[in-house]
């Protein structure tokens, strides 16, 4: 059955094609993103997807920004927290500035999307809350001791979260990507990507569409008895035990 999905940061890179995928299964999709204008313009006329701006790290921002959207679309059922930013530094040379940006929009805004829809979902008996973490707050990785944190708190978010709506016919999963073939990446110098391919088993790069997958399996009916779980498609870079 056909529900109004949400996505952050969902107008470029690995959250458009988790859109668009939603779309393509049948959805009304709204797209979140923070500040670039023409790519969300570009995004949405291509797409026809709905678009909004909004800081997810700002909570009221959210609550009124999902309001809007429900007001246009209807309720939401299943919100996709894919929003991400990196600030990366060894920790003695981390100022806290770069730590709270980054805690604040990947791990708190997960706090600020989903709170003000839960006790709609609730109520409806139905959601599906699918967060996107990363092999790095998984594994660790140095240089990113905020980012790992934050990632790893969708882990535990996840979890904890599952136990307390799971009569309630709502699941709460998680999505981590390895590397993945995305603008992000771009900027990387061919031989630092060659060392990077040469650590991945399947020896390549991942594709945005196969993390979009993910996502919509996760977000159908017919995955409701699988919660709290977190599913990594990392090309067995990373096997988590």
């Amino acid at each position: 059955m056909a529900k109004v999905a949400i996505v952050t940061g969902g107008t470029r890179g690995i959250g458009a094609a988790i859109s668009l995928a939603l779309k393509a299964a049948g959805h009304t999709v709204a797209a979140t993103y923070a500040g670039n204008d023409a790519a969300a313009k570009k995004f949405s006329e291509a797409s026809g997807i709905a678009v909004y701006k909004w800081d997810v790290s700002d909570y009221d921002a959210c609550v009124e920004g999902l309001a809007a959207v429900e007001k246009d679309l209807g309720p939401i059922d299943i919100v996709v927290n894919n929003a991400g930013i990196t600030r990366d530094a060894m920790l003695h040379k981390m100022t806290p500035q770069m730590w709270n940006e980054v805690i604040a929009t990947d791990l708190s805004s997960v706090f600020n999307m989903t709170q003000p829809l839960i006790s709609g979902m609730r109520d409806r008996g139905f959601g599906r809350i699918i967060n996107i973490s990363s092999i790095n707050g998984q594994k660790g990785q140095m240089g990113q001791t905020n980012y790992s944190a934050a990632k790893a708190g969708l882990i535990g978010f996840s979890k904890a979260l599952a136990q307390e709506v799971a009569r309630k016919g709502i699941t709460v999963n998680v999505v981590a990507p390895g590397y993945i073939d995305t603008e992000m990446l771009s900027a990387v110098p061919p031989k630092v990507m060659e060392s990077i391919i040469a650590t991945i088993p399947v020896g390549r790069l991942g594709a945005a569409d196969e993390i979009a997958h993910c996502v919509t399996f996760l977000a159908d009916e017919k995955s409701a008895f699988i919660t709290g779980t977190t599913l990594t498609c990392n090309g067995a870079q990373y096997i988590a035990g």
